[in-house]
């Protein structure tokens, strides 16, 4: 198990960050998910719910024709904690080839310093939107879940 480089950026940047600028730096991460392209937005059954999230959160991921993963999240605004943690994802692992990710070490965040700012709860959290992506990326590899063949030809 390993981290990549930006996502390791991000853990380096988090723990050496004084305790009230962690939480700050979490909500500006909370700020940076990007919308959800119309092909989700409109089918929303398109996304998998993350049910051990005690905040309703949703994702969806694909492979590119070169290996690059690419994810969408979807979580209210109201939850900057949760969602800060998809900004993470989304800030260290967009575009990063599938074996990387699914490389990721289960348990990256805990070298951040977020417990002395959220809860375990909330950590956990983040554990299981990083394992369910997992999942849904090795689907897409062994062909258990239908991949879009041509995804540069539909709405982004």
């Amino acid at each position: 198990m390993s981290v990549p480089p930006r996502l390791q950026e991000i853990v380096e940047l988090f723990a050496a960050a004084p305790r009230e600028l962690r939480v700050q730096a979490l909500l500006d991460y909370s700020n940076r998910v990007p919308p959800l392209p119309a092909r989700f937005a409109e089918h929303r059954e398109l996304l998998e719910q993350v049910h051990e999230c005690q905040t309703p959160f949703f994702l969806a991921s694909e492979i590119d024709a070169d290996g690059s993963v690419h994810l969408w999240f979807d979580c209210p605004p109201e939850a900057p904690t949760v969602r800060g943690f998809a900004g993470i994802l989304c800030a260290g692992l967009e575009g990063e080839k599938v074996e990387t990710v699914l490389d990721v070490s289960p348990d990256f965040y805990r070298g951040m310093g977020l417990s002395e700012v959220v809860s375990v709860l909330r950590l956990r959290g983040m554990g299981a939107i990083l394992a369910r992506l997992k999942r849904q990326l090795a689907a897409q590899l062994d062909g258990t879940l239908p991949v879009d063949p041509n995804p540069e030809q539909v709405e982004q």
